[in-house]
């Protein structure tokens, strides 16, 4: 018999800062891991509701488990899920889905407890801002489960929440799938003119590690991107953007077209059941923008701001193809990246491959680690001596100005068969505060999908990765910087529509030259980028901006017209996308296209009813960013406070009292416009 114990079983691993023993886990470990992490959740509750005190705030709403196996053991397993998956772990996790749906359920419909937590809500001592805030979210996630309703009711809800469960896992299970499941094989290397070296290397790269000849391109960013901005052979551009926009369509093996429709249905069903007219309206309930209508009022805004002059960026660039391509040619979807490229390289002179040799991927590291050192004082170093999941993933060490641990930060790079696709932060251990603990401090994690190094060359990022890395290290600052007693509160775990604006944030700092040049140089002579590049990436920031801002308007409005029906969704999927956002297409829609089928976001993903927040965060990061172009990127005194207000404080007071906090004032809408020059 064997001695081994699961390793999720230590409370404390034995580990440097008590990170996850990612060696010494075997898939084996999971389930049992799961299955007596729910069994001790629920005896942590039922000490809750047994207790024969008085509920108070520290005896009902305060008090944490002593035992955090469940949180633990679920935070590893889903976070491998989407970074590091296999057939095994996917099935497996169809296989818990309904026993951790039921476990969540039992929670939200114990009445016992909620009659104790009802109890403090009710008669509570004096509280501080964030023991009210805890409190205030205790209360209302009973509400929102619907406590209060008859058994038939909860009983119904029940199999929603788990049918919801397994769906959202399938869409995104489905999409992996489709994705890795597409090559587009080429060995003619005349089909290669156009592309640059660095994606014909990728390329090539990519077939010996398949075992073929020649080279292959897939649906993945860094492969596909280059081949629709640069590759001439219009039919296999075409080719390579429909398998990207048909994914998980039709006949597919991995349709997701019914699990959208049911995922849909069952949202608004539930929310129908808990007394709300639309998904939308529940959700939108607790977010800062509160209604359908505050959301279609900033989409409204903001499509009546840019519609024009993204139908001229349009003409512009089937004018510029017209004049090689004779005047009846149509200038289809595959076709706008490469001759949007053309026409940004007469006006500018400047495209991504120009910008490449100077942002290789370990400097970019230090530029971005380095520009939070000169924010924040923060410093980060490689730590060789924490275990991570992969091979391809770095783990570093973050120390406070005063030299005292603050983080533990992953970084996972580039793509592989078992990630999925995108880029997103995630924590492996929040913050919290306790008598027992200490300040114990989080494990942030950093998933992206970045160009990978070749034979003969490192990786060597696009401008565009840079700002998706900035992006993300925005989130990660604030999970970094959390300073909060609940770790309920603590990072991220902010409304919806806040969480984007520290990533957004980050992101203006890809094109100043004072953060450029603390970096980018010449992987092979150290050449720093020339002051003459760095000013044609400032002049052409705004190449396209309002066709970028009406596609992020479509995805909003296709969004909302999901999740504002208040009647089940019963026609085909295809034909209601169509309609959606119908108003915003500035190019034709090829049939059998369909974004909704892979639309992670709002399907899989936390943003049903909430992809709005990508514009409503961009109109508050514009303000904020202001504050700091007026004293200075680097200023110390504007970043310590952008901390000590929005990043260390988490959700621990509504968003719009924290900005106001940092800002003195409501943001608006100009300074948006004013950075994209819709308005002088």
């Amino acid at each position: 018999m064997s001695s081994r114990i699961n390793p999720f079983y230590a409370k404390h691993y034995a580990t440097p800062h008590g990170t996850v023993p990612f060696a010494d886990i075997l898939f084996e470990d999971y389930e049992p891991a799961i299955l007596e992490g729910i069994r001790r959740d629920k005896a942590f509750i039922d000490s809750i509701v047994d207790n024969p005190e008085e509920p108070t705030f520290d005896n009902t709403i305060a008090i944490s488990s002593p035992d955090d196996l469940l949180e633990r053991v679920t935070k590893v397993f889903y976070n491998q899920l989407s970074a590091n998956t296999d057939d095994a772990m996917d099935a497996l996790s169809q296989k818990l889905a309904p026993a951790l749906a039921e476990h969540a359920n039992d929670i939200m419909f114990n009445k016992a407890y909620f009659r104790r937590v009802k109890a403090v809500y009710d008669h509570h001592r004096d509280l501080t801002p964030e023991e009210q805030t805890l409190l205030d979210k205790a209360y209302d996630a009973f509400l929102r489960a619907g406590v209060n309703l008859p058994e038939d009711v909860q009983q119904r809800l029940r199999e929603i929440n788990t049918e919801l469960g397994k769906l959202t896992l399938t869409f995104s299970q489905n999409l992996l799938k489709d994705t890795n499941a597409f090559t587009l094989h080429i060995t003619d290397a005349g089909d290669l003119s156009g592309l640059p070296e660095s994606a014909i290397e990728a390329a090539a790269l990519a077939a010996r590690e398949k075992d073929m000849e020649g080279w292959c391109f897939s649906l993945h960013a860094p492969s596909y991107g280059p081949f629709l901005t640069y590759a001439d052979n219009r039919e296999l551009r075409r080719q390579l953007y429909m398998a990207k926009n048909t994914l998980c369509t039709g006949s597919s093996e991995w349709s997701n077209e019914d699990t959208v429709r049911q995922i849909v249905n069952l949202r608004l069903e539930r929310a129908q059941l808990l007394g709300y007219k639309s998904h939308a309206d529940y959700v939108l309930s607790q977010r800062m923008a509160e209604s359908a209508t505050a959301v279609y009022d900033l989409l409204d805004k903001l499509f009546d701001a840019y519609i024009e002059p993204a139908r001229s960026e349009v003409a512009e660039i089937e004018a510029l193809a017209r004049r090689s391509q004779g005047d009846g040619f149509q200038l289809m979807p595959w076709d706008f990246a490469y001759y949007g490229h053309k026409l940004k390289m007469e006006r500018y002179n400047i495209d991504a491959e120009m910008l490449r040799p100077y942002f290789q991927l370990d400097k970019v590291i230090e530029g971005v680690f380095g520009l939070a050192t000169r924010l924040y004082g923060i410093t980060f170093t490689e730590a060789p001596d924490i275990q991570v999941y992969h091979p391809d993933v770095k783990a570093f060490r973050v120390l406070d100005h005063d030299g005292s641990f603050l983080a533990v930060l992953y970084a996972d790079f580039h793509p592989r068969a078992s990630k999925s696709g995108g880029a997103w932060m995630t924590s492996y251990k929040d913050q919290w505060i306790s008598k027992e603990d200490g300040n114990s401090r989080p494990h942030v994690s950093l998933v992206m999908n970045f160009t990978k190094p070749t034979a003969t060359k490192p990786a060597l990022l696009t401008l565009g990765e840079i700002e998706t890395f900035l992006h993300e290290f925005g989130h990660a600052l604030h999970g970094i910087f959390a300073n909060t007693r609940f770790a309920a509160l603590s990072g991220t775990n902010v409304l919806w529509d806040f969480v984007e604006l520290p990533s957004q944030l980050m992101e203006n700092f890809a094109i100043e030259p004072e953060f450029l040049h603390t970096f980018a140089r010449h992987y092979e002579t150290g050449e720093q980028l020339p002051d003459s590049l760095v000013q044609r990436i400032r002049d052409s920031r705004n190449f396209n901006v309002a066709y970028a801002c009406i596609r992020q308007v479509s995805f909003g409005l296709l969004d909302m017209a999901y999740y504002t029906l208040q009647q089940p969704l019963a026609g085909a999927i295809q034909p209601f996308e169509h309609d959606a956002w119908l108003k915003t297409q500035l190019l034709p829609e090829p049939e059998g296209t369909c974004m909704s089928t892979q639309f992670s976001h709002i399907m899989a993903g936390g943003y049903s009813a909430g992809y709005y927040s990508y514009k409503w965060a961009e109109v508050l990061d514009a303000d904020a960013f202001s504050v700091f172009l007026e004293h200075g990127i680097f200023d110390h005194t504007t970043a310590q406070r952008f901390r000590d207000t929005i990043l260390s404080r988490g959700g621990t007071e509504h968003p719009m009292t924290l900005y106001r906090r940092f800002r003195g004032c409501e943001p608006t809408i100009d300074a948006l416009l004013r950075r994209n020059g819709i308005k002088q």
